[in-house]
């Protein structure tokens, strides 16, 4: 028995048309989000009462920790304070992203949407078993 999308029968020309209206879709809403940043290592990252710690703080444990892995690989509290760095800074970095829409008229937006969560439906039926295609 020959099988279609997700293993189920038939479904491939839902299959196809969801996947090309959700690339279509997505790739039209993620085009029309601009991010912007003012990051820089004198960036106040994080707050502690009344004191701010910057990003150029956060790479003083960072160094210290790439001294101690490089001394001794194996030591762990090198690792903790270089990977923990590592992920303070990647949250600051995202904490101080701002995202916003282009200007687009309704039209726009709503062909967006259908395109994107249109696809997706026709996607994920394409994955559901339909006894009504041809079986043989």
């Amino acid at each position: 028995m020959r099988r279609g999308a997700g293993g189920t029968n038939g479904g491939e020309f839902q299959f196809l048309i969801g996947l090309m209206m959700m690339i279509a879709g997505f790739y039209l809403l993620l085009n029309s989000i601009v991010v912007s940043t003012h990051f820089g290592l004198g960036m106040r990252l994080y707050g502690i009462g009344g004191f701010g710690i910057t990003s150029g703080m956060i790479m003083i444990p960072f160094i210290i920790g790439v001294i101690m892995i490089f001394y001794n690989s194996k030591n762990l509290f090198g690792w903790v304070l270089a990977i923990g760095s590592i992920v303070a800074l990647i949250a600051g970095v995202l904490a101080a992203a701002q995202f916003r829409f282009n200007s687009m008229s309704a039209f726009d937006l709503i062909v967006i949407l259908v395109l994107s969560f249109g696809g997706l439906g026709f996607f994920l039926r394409s994955l559901k078993h339909n006894p009504l295609s041809s079986a043989e």
